[in-house]
């Protein structure tokens, strides 16, 4: 007689489940009694949901470059000033004689020119105006 299998051994379907999982969701408590669902709440839930609008972004100045390039370095206030604001004498120097910049990190400046539009008076739809770059 062919000797049967015990009892200790799983089914591959019994094997996936990890019987961890089945004591975890016994031993989760169930809410008593009625639940409220976030719609239900009224108008308070409504408000607190709203979108919130993005902060505005903080805008640098040279002032904050240098005030961090003095922190960073250990120089004086009046240096980092000073190193900043030759940078960026150098940087508008070459892009207005027309040569491009290129800062790792940050990307190529250049000045480009665009050649003039006409357009439209708001006042009077028979006034023209040329509208362009006035350098």
């Amino acid at each position: 007689m062919a000797a049967r299998p015990s009892a200790t051994k799983t089914t591959p379907k019994a094997a996936a489940k990890p019987p961890v999982k089945a004591a975890a969701k016994a031993a989760t408590p169930k809410p008593a009694g009625k639940v409220v669902m976030p719609a239900a709440r009224g108008k308070a839930a409504a408000m607190a949901k709203a979108p919130v609008k993005p902060a505005t972004p903080v805008t640098v100045t040279l002032k904050h470059l240098s005030a961090g390039l003095a922190g960073r370095h250990g120089m004086e206030k009046k240096q980092a000033d000073a190193v900043v604001a030759d940078v960026f004498e150098i940087v508008v120097g070459h892009l207005k004689s027309g040569e491009r910049v290129r800062i790792g990190g940050l990307g190529i400046l250049e000045v480009k020119d665009h050649p003039a539009r006409m357009g439209y008076g708001v006042r009077i739809s028979a006034e023209r105006l040329s509208l362009g770059p006035e350098l």
